[in-house]
């Protein structure tokens, strides 16, 4: 039966029950957790009881406009062009649809309508929620405009997992207990960046001790939300005196407000909501389905082992090279090869070319078509770099449409990385992008391409544009970005598309859903990487995470792992090839050649499979494990993380993973070693490994029998 003024939205394995607050005009959680736990007194309930503060301010309100909330932190802020900062609304009725729910309030004073909207993904525990905006009478000034606000009630501090780091150091898994006070990340960067994702869960840290929380599976339910926003944007989390973390999330403005015109309805991000009752382990998993939901069919495509010149020549791109480079990527069975940057006229270095899309003829003296046809006659398929935000002030480009970069007149215009940033909020420069994708994918057989973004805006004006037009630079500039890969998706369906912004810098699901993979980090060093994707499977799905294999000691850490760490490490994602071929024995060739095989074999159980993260990077051993119940094989890959000084790990004793989530009563087997092994065996004792030296990773599947 259903209580009138009470909804509750069922997902797979959860429920998430909204009420209009007996207190005033307001919607306010009453329960979210596994299904049929709204049956009972709400655990969010308080006592009324409320001293210097408005019950608004106290509610776990589901969405609030400064005004009604004037005190504890508000998700809308609003007012008329001069007028008084406030909304107070009232409730204007409810629509419930089939795993989805619109909840009206409006202000007829102020003139605006704020409708919340609620939907289940079918087949996982995300719910969606957003808000729509809308002028009723006139102009409005938007000084606020989050997405939503999310409510979990907590016996103790709250413990909040977020993923932060810097360029080369993406997605570092950190953790702080938040008692009291507020807790607030973002970016300003035009794009969600490299310091923060925009990702957060949130567990009860009353329960399960501090301890519990070093282990990806421990500390009790998880709550997790997540921004679908490709520009600028922010998370708080306030932890309130009555027991209650509220976590408000959203975009961020440029200038500061939004102008909404008379009649005119803004649409504010998604946010994710996803909830599981078996800690991180089981809320990553959650993440994990529903972005495989966000790949759609294209996820059933298999993601081809790649190589990537980028790391062997740099800029110094020739034919000949690159042919050479392929002949040996080819021999160890990789199936695409990717010309990264350096292809194109001027582009010698990072001082020139970018906006003059054209191959450099002396680079292809034969004709660039003729060299793609010479890859793919190796059997590989043809991927290239570009990146269609940048321009050179040198290119010709600039010369010829100077006014579509990024400036403020008057003002120098700063170089980043030697270049500036195109408007690509005008239409023009999105016609001028999709112009130039659609000559390189239709003049030439390219398979793949790797979208980069290397540079944030700066000066960020529109010289053009008039005075007393309050501009949205940053929600423009994102939908150009998503218009351009929307027409690539539809244009051209048969290309694979990879994200990129100087690694993991735009990596959130607007660009999932519209990419094939994205590249967490240009940190590819073995150690350094291995605490990246840590991070980065808590959030996101293995088929979507691009990782290579590349020389070691490398660029950015000179501690050296094997060959064979190196390839387990990369194909617990999508397994790229990015190191010099050329300087590798025989012998290596042919061991890599091998790793290429046996990730073949497993790749549908890694990309399709539930995952499980088996201790952190910091633990002697570490492992993920990937289970397919539909074939009835685990693949565990296993990595030795301690000093290689030779030394066993115990006299006489191997080190052990203990595995997650297999039947106790069935037998597994490892053919690799011919042993079989009891779930419960697995499960108590875990998979023994004997690391030394020479011996750092091992791939492991097992078959149930």
């Amino acid at each position: 039966m259903t209580t009138p003024g009470r909804w509750t939205l069922r997902a797979e394995n959860s429920s998430y029950t909204v009420r209009l607050s007996p207190d005033g005009p307001w919607a306010e959680l009453e329960a979210w957790g596994p299904t049929g736990v709204e049956d009972g007194p709400s655990a969010l309930d308080w006592s009324r009881r409320t001293h210097f503060i408005t019950p608004a301010d106290a509610a776990p309100a589901e969405y609030l406009p400064y005004g009604l909330r004037p005190f504890t932190g508000s998700e809308l802020i609003a007012a008329r062009p001069g007028g008084e900062r406030g909304t107070w609304w009232d409730f204007d009725g409810a629509e419930e649809g089939d795993g989805s729910l619109r909840l009206a309030f409006t202000d007829p004073v102020l003139g605006l309508r704020t409708v919340l909207r609620y939907e289940v993904v079918p087949g996982t525990d995300v719910i969606l929620r957003w808000t729509e905006l809308t002028a009723t009478t006139g102009e409005l000034r938007l000084e606020r405009l989050d997405s939503a606000a999310v409510n979990i009630p907590v016996t103790g501090a709250a413990r909040l997992t977020y993923l932060t780091g810097q360029w080369s150091q993406e997605f570092q898994r950190t953790q702080l207990d938040l008692a009291r006070g507020a807790f607030t990340m973002g970016s300003l960067q035009g794009v969600p960046g490299h310091a923060y994702a925009p990702w957060l869960a949130i567990q009860d840290g009353g329960r399960g001790g501090v301890g519990g929380a070093g282990r990806a599976g421990e500390g009790g339910p998880a709550y997790g939300i997540a921004l679908e926003w490709s520009g600028n944007w922010h998370i708080t989390a306030e932890a309130e005196p009555d027991g209650l973390v509220r976590v408000r999330a959203g975009r961020v403005p440029h200038e500061g407000a939004v102008s909404l015109a008379p009649g005119e309805t803004l649409t504010t991000p998604r946010l994710a909501c996803a909830v599981s009752p078996d800690g991180l382990d089981g809320l990553s998993q959650v993440w994990h389905r529903y972005e495989r939901r966000l790949s759609g069919e294209r996820l059933h495509r298999p993601r081809k082992v790649l190589y990537n010149s980028w790391e062997a020549t740099g800029f110094d791109v020739d034919a000949a090279g690159q042919l050479e480079l392929a002949t040996l990527a080819a021999e160890i069975g990789a199936e695409l090869f990717v010309v990264d940057d350096g292809w194109f006229t001027g582009r010698g270095d990072d001082t020139g070319g970018l906006g003059d899309w054209y191959p450099d003829p002396a680079a292809f003296p034969q004709g660039f078509g003729r060299f793609v046809d010479d890859i793919r006659g190796l059997g590989l398929d043809f991927g290239l770099w570009v990146e269609p935000e940048a321009v050179s002030p040198g290119s010709r480009l600039y010369a010829e449409h100077p006014e579509w970069a990024y400036r403020i007149e008057g003002r120098p215009a700063r170089l980043v990385r030697n270049q500036l940033l195109l408007d690509l909020g005008r239409p023009d420069v999105q016609d001028f992008v999709i112009g130039t994708l659609d000559r390189l994918l239709t003049t030439y057989d390219i398979g793949y391409l790797k979208w980069d973004m290397n540079r944030p805006p700066t000066e960020r004006g529109r010289p053009d544009a008039a005075y007393d037009v309050l501009l949205d630079l940053d929600a423009e500039h994102v939908g150009g970005y998503l218009r351009v890969l929307d027409h690539l998706r539809a244009t051209h369906p048969d290309v694979t598309i990879e994200g990129c912004a100087g690694g993991g810098g735009r990596v959130e699901h607007a660009t999932i859903a519209r990419t094939d993979v994205v590249w967490p980090s240009d940190n590819t060093a073995p150690l350094d990487r291995l605490s990246i994707q840590y991070g980065f499977l808590h959030a996101h799905a293995p088929h979507v995470m691009s990782s290579w294999v590349t020389d070691a000691p490398g660029v950015f850490d000179p501690r050296p792992r094997s060959l064979a760490f190196r390839f387990v490490n990369a194909l617990c994602g999508v397994l790229g090839i990015g190191a010099d071929l050329r300087a590798w024995t025989p012998q290596q060739r042919a061991e890599a050649a091998r790793w290429i095989a046996r990730y073949k074999d497993v790749r549908e159980v890694i990309h399709h499979g539930d995952v499980h993260l088996l201790g952190t990077p910091e633990d002697p051993s570490f492992g993920v494990q990937y289970d397919d119940p539909r074939s009835g094989r685990t693949v565990v890959a296993a990595l030795g993380t301690r000093r290689l000084d030779g030394a066993p790990l115990l006299p006489g004793r191997p080190d052990r993973l203990r595995l997650r989530g297999l039947d106790p009563r069935a037998r597994y087997h490892d053919a690799g070693s011919d042993t079989t092994y009891s779930g419960a065996h697995l499960l108590h004792y875990g998979l023994p490994f004997t690391w030394s030296d020479g011996h750092d990773a091992e791939l492991v599947v097992l078959t149930r029998r």
